[in-house]
């Protein structure tokens, strides 16, 4: 690791000193190995394109794993696609009808195509999380959303493009394990992949109906639900909103991805002051906790990243992050760590509220003392049991009627993993 950050400070000091904008790839893009290009036309969503064992990214509780690159929509306007991901199967036969399937969607990693979980591989946290849904019986198929791993920009926590690469995966899984993966799919997510996986429940009934959707697991809810009724929302801090008051890394993953996403046509380079370069080098170049780890070197924030520019570049972002308020067709639990302060405890209340009130079936758990990282794996004691009442059909609880607002973030309490 140290030798990896010492070569990318090498790299960052290079491009902060040239006059003009960065070099490297716009989009993140290479890094990779062949196997995430697809050069033939792409078929219809849904179809898994290749496969290749990944034993580099193997699970205790799963049998060998495969890394897979199948068909998809764009979320973004380029048509179809190629999006890569793992799939994970159960160890032992699999019961009469096939296992049910995860349909994961991992959180924040980046931008650049070498931080795509099925190359780089899942944090130790995911991991841990993962095993537990397989060692429940679970499949578990793992997108890395359009752009990650594969050519072409990331466009980052946009939920149309995300919900889309999530529901194929499910829908590839299913059709290349005939037998061995039910068409009973739970869709999961968190942080990144909470807004992918509400994304994804929003979309099924019309872009991917021939699926079996049972609920939805979403945990450190990063999203804004549009059109919020009613009274009583308590608001997200300018530092979870607007990008000059962000920390540095997640204010250029926000521009480099997001922005870019809705503006092709414009390099971010553009927008970025000298202070700022080396950031966005590192956002097309490196991955999430790098690029934490240089904001702390360099001084890097939101505040100093760009110029006045950025204003008009980013006009039209929450528009697109902004998922529509309208009652989901299926069940979903919804986790907050009471100690999230990389989220924001009050905005995922405000997105609870925001689904009651447009008619869904919300069950809202939170954890004292859980961080934003805590509560992935905290919140299972509450998830597994929602998932095995979904399996057998039994009704689930609702919050929708008692939801009580979360208070001041709390301080993370010391001995929890993954804190």
């Amino acid at each position: 690791m140290r030798q990896i950050l010492a070569a990318l400070m090498i790299l960052l000091t290079a491009a902060s000193a040239a006059p003009g904008p960065v070099a490297e790839q716009v989009d993140g893009d290479g890094g990779t190995s062949p196997f995430y290009r697809w050069t033939a036309p792409v078929p219809a969503a849904g179809r898994m394109l290749r496969e290749e064992p990944a034993p580099e990214q193997a699970l205790p509780e799963a049998a060998p794993v495969r890394r897979i690159l199948y068909s998809s929509t764009s979320g973004v306007e380029r048509g179809a696609i190629a999006v890569s991901g793992l799939l994970y199967l159960p160890k032992g036969r699999a019961p009469a009808g096939g296992w049910p399937v995860v349909a994961w969607s991992h959180g924040t990693v980046g931008v650049a195509d070498v931080c795509a979980p099925s190359w780089a591989g899942p944090s130790t946290r995911d991991a841990a999380y993962l095993g537990r849904w397989l060692g429940a019986g679970f499949a578990v198929v793992a997108t890395d959303y359009e752009g990650l791993g594969t050519p072409g920009m990331h466009p980052y926590l946009l939920w149309r493009s995300e919900g889309r690469s999530v529901l194929d995966a499910a829908r590839a899984a299913i059709a290349a394990r005939p037998g061995a993966i039910a068409n009973r799919v739970l869709i999961v997510g968190q942080s990144q992949g909470s807004g992918a996986a509400i994304g994804a429940t929003y979309l099924a009934p019309s872009y991917a109906p021939d699926l079996h959707v049972l609920g939805t697991v979403a945990t450190g809810l990063v999203m804004t639900i549009a059109e919020r009724k009613g009274t009583g929302y308590l608001g997200k801090d300018a530092a979870l909103t607007d990008p000059t008051k962000m920390d540095g890394a997640f204010a250029m993953l926000r521009v480099g991805g997001i922005d870019r996403a809705l503006h092709p046509d414009i390099d971010p380079a553009t927008i970025v002051t000298p202070k700022g370069r080396p950031m966005l080098t590192a956002a097309r170049t490196a991955c999430l906790h790098d690029m934490f780890a240089l904001a702390k070197q360099r001084g890097i924030t939101g505040a100093n990243s760009f110029t006045a520019g950025v204003k008009a570049y980013d006009a039209d972002m929450e528009p697109a992050f902004q998922i529509p308020a309208a009652a989901l067709t299926v069940p979903v639990l919804a986790g907050t760590g009471l100690a999230d302060s990389m989220a924001g405890t009050s905005g995922q209340y405000d997105a609870v509220k925001a689904l009651c009130a447009a008619g869904s079936r919300i069950q809202w758990h939170t954890y004292p003392g859980l961080s934003h990282g805590g509560a992935v794996n905290g919140s299972l004691v509450d998830s597994l049991p929602f998932a095995r009442a979904l399996l057998a059909g039994r009704p689930v609880a609702d919050s929708c009627k008692t939801l009580q607002p979360p208070g001041p973030v709390q301080t993370p309490r010391a001995g929890v993993p993954f804190q």
